[in-house]
């Protein structure tokens, strides 16, 4: 970590106060749905649409957030019904909107015929756009006949992706002003974090699980946040996704900090005796990230991931982030997922507790 104090630019909030400001002043359902008949996504595939979409299907849960934040109107459930608490900082009538099972990633569990029952005029899935995924998206097009759209999750993809989910539904205003707002989060909070020599930059374990022994491996979207940030990932020699990993991988490592989405982990880590030989835990460098209504880090690795840039910065490097954070944190439920925070709200949002 760089412990000489410098001096941060000033942040321009315009793009991000703007988006606020509309989702604030209108609802984004009110705009006119006019979407082009053909619209090449991410993978560059040419889906044709139909000129007034109203119903849309979300193959996983990053493609269900981002096209929350664009058009929540549109979103007809979630992959996993959303608890109580995650219910609070959504909008009602949206975000106890039914679960409809996953077509993509862990534990899919929404067949054909629950799609089809669903009536969509559109399937997207934001995340990868390799082989394996595009052979899913024309094989369930083929299959129903449905629309089937990939958008790339990749965090430096994301303002292009709301652009193209703005064509395929007919949103381009809305969609131009998340897409503007993201990438200036990113140029922003990357561009201050490119300054710090690599020597100064800490070594970090990511750990996932009640136990903390679950992390990404070198190459995966679960720990794209922190790659981003340029943070010295201790697993990232080794490629892969998620793995479990063993006490003594962690022990050899031996990293300066550790972020984690657990809560459990982070409040009994200090009493766990297999712990007590990693630095980080000794120097009470274990930072839990805020999770409401969506992982700030990862879980899923989708738009939910903006706020976590600002979170990330401001644990690893306080002194190129002056920012309040909890100012931040209003902004963006605001411009993104249309919910005005209290000052409790916050705290329990940063506090990382569900």
């Amino acid at each position: 970590m760089n412990d000489e104090p410098v001096s941060a630019p000033a942040l321009n909030r315009r793009a991000w106060l703007a988006a606020g400001a509309a989702a604030l002043a209108a609802p984004v359902w009110a705009q006119p749905a006019t979407a082009a008949a053909t619209v090449t996504d991410s993978a560059g595939r040419a889906v044709t649409v139909p000129r007034n979409v109203q119903r849309v299907f979300p193959a996983g849960p990053p493609a269900a957030i981002l096209l929350y934040t664009l058009a929540p109107d549109l979103l007809l459930g979630w992959p996993r019904a959303n608890r109580p608490e995650e219910l609070e900082f959504l909008l009602p009538g949206i975000g106890n909107r039914p679960e409809l099972g996953r077509i993509t990633g862990r534990g899919n569990s929404a067949n054909l015929e629950a799609v089809l029952a669903a009536r969509p005029d559109l399937i997207i899935d934001s995340g990868s756009v390799r082989d394996t995924y595009v052979e899913l998206a024309q094989r369930v097009q083929q299959q129903t006949g449905i629309p089937y759209a990939l958008l790339d999750g990749r965090l430096p993809a994301i303002p292009r992706s709301y652009t193209l989910l703005g064509e395929l539904l007919g949103r381009p205003a809305r969609a131009r002003e998340l897409a503007q707002s993201s990438e200036q989060i990113i140029n922003t909070v990357v561009g201050r974090v490119s300054a710090v020599p690599a020597d100064k930059r800490p070594r970090v374990y990511y750990a996932r699980g009640p136990m903390g022994l679950e992390t990404g491996l070198g190459g995966s979207i679960n720990i794209e946040s922190l790659d981003a940030m340029g943070l010295r990932l201790v697993s990232a020699d080794t490629p892969g996704g998620l793995a479990r990993v063993s006490i003594e991988q962690v022990l050899r490592w031996d990293p300066d900090l550790i972020i984690t989405i657990d809560q459990s982990f982070a409040a009994n880590v200090r009493e766990m005796p297999m712990w007590q030989g990693v630095r980080a835990v000794r120097e009470g460098r274990v930072h839990l990230s805020p999770k409401l209504p969506f992982g700030w880090v990862d879980f899923p690795p989708g738009v939910n991931r903006l706020p976590g840039l600002w979170w990330l910065g401001k644990v690893v490097f306080p002194q190129l982030f002056p920012e309040d954070l909890g100012v931040i944190t209003r902004e963006f439920y605001r411009g993104y997922y249309g919910v005005s925070l209290s000052d409790a709200q916050v705290a329990r949002v940063l506090a990382g507790r569900g």
